[in-house]
């Protein structure tokens, strides 16, 4: 899980991470709000701070990320 300790994302930052977590999520027909999302917006913090930080790198990163 991640540990965002001094971190801090702007309106941007939240708006690709959402669209791409809701692409992520509609693409496996999985609810936003369930376990596997929040596993999923864990790995998309972590994969977004790795570098993945525009909508399309950070989709396609969740899809190659093993989601607990």
């Amino acid at each position: 899980m991640s540990l965002l300790v001094n971190s801090s994302f702007s309106p941007e930052d939240l708006d690709v991470l959402r669209s791409a977590l809701d692409a992520w999520c509609a693409e496996r027909h999985i609810d936003i709000k369930s376990v596997e999302a929040q596993f999923a917006a864990s790995a998309a913090l972590d994969l977004y701070q790795a570098g993945h930080d525009s909508r399309e790198r950070l989709l396609h990163a969740l899809r190659d990320h093993r989601i607990a």
